[in-house]
């Protein structure tokens, strides 16, 4: 049969766990404060978006990696026969920009 608890180990068990609930509310009340609610949303969105950033600079400078490797040949020399179609394209697309832009003013 356990022993009898005097007063005093009684009254000490119960002054540890009003301070262990105190703690407890305290941790909680932190919790659900709405600036701590707003701050690791806030966070979570930044982790999102510097993900989500990271990937599409990836996915860029592999498709620029990958057109600058196919207007080469394997010596490194730049190929005409693919950089003046590309210029074209590009000074077409220039030039419907510069349009389209004069048209609107």
């Amino acid at each position: 049969m356990p022993e009898a608890r005097t007063p005093a180990q009684i009254e000490a068990d119960i002054v540890r766990r009003r301070e262990q609930l105190a703690e407890t509310l305290d941790e909680i009340g932190v919790r659900v404060h709405p600036k701590t609610i707003i701050g690791d949303a806030k966070a979570k969105a930044v982790g999102v978006v510097d993900h989500t950033a990271g990937r599409a600079f990836a996915a860029v400078n592999r498709l620029v990696t990958d057109v600058k490797d196919s207007l080469r040949d394997e010596d490194g020399a730049p190929r005409v026969d693919r950089i003046v179609p590309v210029a074209l394209f590009a000074a077409g697309v220039v030039g419907l920009i510069v349009a389209t832009a004069r048209r609107k003013r």
